[in-house]
């Protein structure tokens, strides 16, 4: 029988909301580190070095029973290496983080249009409508003559959110696996074929890592034990407690966390294009998302 949340409706409790902040914060920090690291790290490479980092904390998790082995396998290759490997490409071309950032939020819409064309799920209105404006504000912001030098960035992470989405779809008709060793079967694939594409493909690695910093360092390890250990394990404990349409529209401020520290702290340049672009874009998605959630709370009720 599937677990039943904890009073779902009623209010959020002080830990809930220092919870979800906590993911907001991590995530949103998590890709100014990202883009920190493939200034010096080339940006496979990196990826590969975050999932090592991650593996070796996962693999306790990563034991039978396997179902769904070909859903599995779909789930780990399509949100493993080809979502990370075109999400660190993404932010190792990008000048600045806070387009690419917002772009990233993107896999939302995708996934709801995946799940119309590949599922035959229900789409509301209010989704498309929320697609259209959210892709118009990407249009817009990208359109702004500074942003537009990110255009192969922003592209990059685009792509990267539709595999995401794709993902996410797949997993929804997948029997439960928890989170924690589902992120260490996604860490075991990734790390080697990431590696074999750096190896091919990238130049310099030991160089890179020769001139590692602390700082690089620390955005690695922030990013293989703080955002893929520590913040799913908080997601879990969330949903667990509560309907996950019910807590995951709050992750939408993550994009506003990674702007304040790509202009506070990186040098980001945000013009009122790029912010009123990046306002239509997260506006949009937000409509998705929530448009989603009230079509599953009525699926739910029938």
């Amino acid at each position: 029988m599937p677990v039943i949340p904890d009073k779902p409706h009623s209010p959020l409790t002080l830990l809930e909301i220092g919870a979800i902040a906590a993911v907001v914060v991590i995530w949103g920090a998590n890709n100014a580190a990202a883009k920190v690291a493939t200034e010096v790290v080339p940006p496979l490479l990196t990826a590969a070095i975050r999932f090592a980092i991650a593996a070796l904390c996962l693999i306790p998790f990563v034991r039978p029973p396997f179902p769904n082995w070909k859903s599995l396998a779909l789930i780990v290759v399509l949100g493993g290496p080809l979502h990370y490997g075109f999400l660190y490409l993404g932010f190792a071309a990008a000048q600045d983080v806070s387009p690419v950032s917002v772009a990233s939020q993107l896999w939302i819409p995708f996934t709801a249009l995946f799940a119309f064309l590949l599922l035959g799920e229900r789409l509301s209105i209010a989704a498309l409508a929320g697609m259209v404006v959210s892709l118009a504000g990407i249009v817009w912001m990208s359109a702004d003559p500074h942003a537009l030098q990110d255009w192969v960035a922003i592209l990059l992470i685009i792509v990267a959110a539709a595999f995401w989405g794709v993902t996410t779809v797949i997993a929804r008709r997948t029997t439960s696996i928890p989170p924690l060793k589902m992120q260490g079967l996604l860490a075991l694939v990734a790390l080697p074929t990431l590696a074999f594409g750096s190896a091919a493909f990238e130049t310099g690695q030991v160089e890179a890592v020769r001139a590692a910093t602390p700082l690089i360092w620390f955005c690695l390890f922030w990013a293989g034990v703080v955002s893929s250990v520590f913040a799913t394990s908080m997601v879990f404990w969330l949903v667990q407690k509560r309907e996950a349409g019910r807590v995951t529209p709050y992750f939408l401020a993550t994009p506003v966390v990674s702007i304040a520290i790509g202009w506070g702290l990186l040098g980001d340049v945000l013009t009122p294009q790029i912010l009123t672009g990046a306002a239509l874009t997260l506006g949009g998605v937000a409509v998705v998302a929530l448009a989603e959630r009230g079509l599953r709370a009525g699926a739910a009720k029938a």
